[in-house]
């Protein structure tokens, strides 16, 4: 037997092995082996990323990709999970994640199954913003039955700020337009980087000494020279402690910036400085959509330095207003009294003039006439119906008069006659037909079928009649 022609692609070698020689294994076999050995060497492992194409499933788990720029990795968090602050998990947050890497094997694609998530850069401060912004509202620092209503016409308040950037240019800038006589105890003080919280909760407490006129309490801080706030001694007038010089509210203000820029007002010092203010506190920090922890504690949060500025200056400024307006107002009034009296006046006469007798006259002699015209029109129209059922009676007489009748009976009789003579037989006979009958019976023979041989016939013509009989056909 001759042996099989080796390939031409066979180089050196059977290219393609026996079944024996070479182990196949199945997808799922392959995938398999791949898992247990991720599972084993890799296991358990701290990733950091960023989050992108987060889905959070009506089963409540939760499926997203972390990336960086290099790589990325499909992570799958479960409902039973107990991860903090898993509702902040969004799109674009970096986070730092730990939990166990695997295969899943129906899409053959490895994963991360999350067992703990730890926010990074923002995320971590937003976490942390709402983590004290729970424990105060728990502590009631947030109640609405605590805040204090803002004094109408405020004479003196405190500010507290940089005295570097644009709040407290624009804060003095509206006071000076809205009430310029309003007494302004400028502390400055840090209002972002390290140290910053604690010199705005310092400079509160000294303004809280200043009004509660605590002279003792201001000079012991002047000598511990904390911060930035010690500085605002300068701008402090002589205390008296017989007439104290009491603050109507303090303001606590600084411009926009991000939520790092923001972080000092967003401490629990500054928290709790401005809870246990005896003076009522005003917050302004950031613009409309920023909101800070020293927001929800503040007698009242405004959006901007400006509109803080432009609310304390309220009644004041509205106070201008309404005297610079009142002798424009009075006359207004004045005026709008004497058109009132006027056409009070005019309508009095209006109605003396309805109620006087030559009116009432009028009016009668009015409804009189148009009774005459109502009286004339109902007159005619009586006598229009009369006429009308006369001339229908006198057409009835006329169809029942008896010369009528009998013309019209003679009309009929015509007709008839005319008809009738249309349909006689000799109307038929003289327009050139014949009748045919039995001589015998006088039966009218409609068919030649009816004729017998040897039967008489009688014929009978326009005029005269004609006998003949009936042969037999050859």
């Amino acid at each position: 037997m001759a042996k099989p022609t080796k390939s031409q692609w066979d180089f050196g070698g059977e290219l393609f092995p026996t079944e024996v020689v070479r182990k196949v294994l199945s997808v799922s076999e392959l995938t398999g082996n791949i898992k247990r050995l991720l599972e084993k060497q890799v296991g358990q492992v701290a990733v950091s990323g960023e989050i992108t194409n987060l889905r959070a499933q009506a089963s409540g788990h939760v499926y997203f990709t972390l990336k960086d720029a290099g790589a990325q990795l499909a992570c799958v968090l479960f409902r039973n999970t107990s991860v903090p602050h898993r509702a902040l998990l969004a799109d674009g947050q970096k986070v730092l994640l730990t939990g166990d890497v695997t295969v899943y094997e129906a899409r053959g694609q490895y994963q991360l199954i999350v067992n703990s998530a730890e926010l990074q850069g923002v995320g971590a401060l937003q976490a942390a913003f709402e983590r004290l912004k729970e424990k105060l509202a728990a502590e009631g620092l947030f109640k609405l039955e605590r805040k204090r209503r803002l004094p109408r016409y405020p004479q003196r308040i405190g500010l507290v700020t940089s005295p570097t950037g644009a709040a407290i240019r624009d804060v003095l800038h509206v006071i000076a337009r809205r009430q310029p006589g309003l007494e302004v105890i400028f502390v400055p003080c840090r209002v972002q980087g390290d140290g910053a919280a604690r010199e705005v909760a310092e400079a509160v407490r000294l303004l809280n000494a200043f009004s509660a006129g605590d002279a003792g309490q201001v000079r012991k801080r002047e000598s511990e020279k904390v911060g930035a706030a010690s500085e605002a001694l300068s701008h402090f007038p002589t205390l008296s402690l017989s007439h104290p010089p009491k603050l109507d509210l303090i303001l606590i203000t600084r411009g926009g910036g991000s939520l790092e820029d923001l972080w000092a007002f967003n401490e629990e010092v500054v928290a709790r400085a401005i809870f246990e203010s005896a003076v009522p506190v005003v917050s302004a920090v950031g613009h409309e959509i920023d909101f800070t922890i020293a927001d929800f504690v503040a007698d009242l949060r405004a959006a901007t330095p400006s509109v803080a500025a432009e609310l304390i200056t309220e009644g004041a400024f509205a106070s201008r207003e309404f005297v610079a307006d009142a002798t424009a107002r009075l006359r207004q009034l004045a005026r709008q009294h004497l058109e009132a009296a006027a056409e009070s006046f005019v309508q009095v006469r209006h109605r003396l003039t309805l109620a006087h007798p030559r009116r009432r006259l009028q009016e009668w002699a009015q409804r009189l006439d148009d009774a005459s015209v109502a009286l004339l029109r109902e007159a005619k129209s009586r006598v229009r119906e009369r006429g009308y059922r006369f001339q229908q009676a006198a057409a009835h007489l006329q169809r029942l008069k008896p010369t009528a009748q009998l013309a019209l009976r003679r009309e009929q009789l015509a007709a008839l006659t005319s008809r009738l003579r249309l349909l006689s037989p000799e109307n038929v006979l003289a327009r050139g037909y014949s009748i045919t009958t039995d001589a015998a019976t006088g039966k009218v023979i409609h068919r030649a079928e009816e004729a017998k041989p040897g039967q008489v016939l009688k014929t009978r013509l326009r005029t005269g009649e004609v006998e003949s009989v009936v042969r037999q056909p050859e």
